[in-house]
This record gives structure tokens, sequence and C-alpha cells, in this order.
């Protein structure tokens, strides 16, 4: 599991790898809070590495989006979804709440 996070221009690029279960939530939502603490609300999440998301991770991820969106401060993306995740998304009806991209640049670039 791996989680990195670069501050560009318009928005945080926040890119993650490996299982994103249980175990990991902690850590990914530590990056994401402190990037909300700070203030920045414009955030892409590079899921090109992922092969598993949790539902503990999917209620997380739906978490950060409300509060991105939350006085139009901003928005939270998601670039490059692996077909198993994708899945995840639409089997649970969280998909069309998101804003996917075929990879990072393209989320990147739509800030």
């Amino acid at each position: 599991m791996g989680v990195s996070s670069v501050r560009l221009k318009r928005c945080d690029l926040v890119t993650l790898s490996g299982r994103m279960d249980s175990s990991a939530v902690p850590q990914v939502e530590e990056v994401l809070k402190d990037i909300t603490d700070a203030g920045r609300f414009h955030l892409v999440l590079d899921m090109g590495g992922v092969d598993f998301a949790s539902s503990d991770f999917l209620r997380m991820l739906i978490r950060y989006l409300k509060l991105c969106r939350r006085w139009n401060r901003g928005d939270l993306r998601l670039a490059a979804l692996s077909p198993q995740v994708a899945d995840m998304l639409k089997l649970t009806g969280a998909m069309p709440f998101f804003k996917t991209f075929d990879n990072a640049a393209l989320a990147v670039g739509s800030f």
C-alpha cells in the first residue's frame, strides 16, 4: 500500500497503489485531511495502482467528496480506475457521484 501527494498549481494530486482496505484507509485519510485542513479542496486521486477497494475506502471517498464540494469549494476527481475498482463503484451505485478520467493528466487538467 502506497500513498504519495504532490501540490500542483490548480490542485493536489494524490497517488495511491496497492490494496485500499481497512488497514490502508487511515493512511490515505491522514493525507487527505492534511490537504483539506490547509484549505485546499481541489483533489485528484490517481488510482492506477489500486487493485482492490473496500467499503471502508468507499465511505472515506464519499466523505471527502462531500467535504470538497461543500459550499462549492472544490471537487474530488478519480483517475485511472482499474476495472475492479470501477466495477465496485458501479455495483454500489457510487459511480455517478464521481468525475472519472482515463489518466491523472486529464483529471488535473480538468480543474
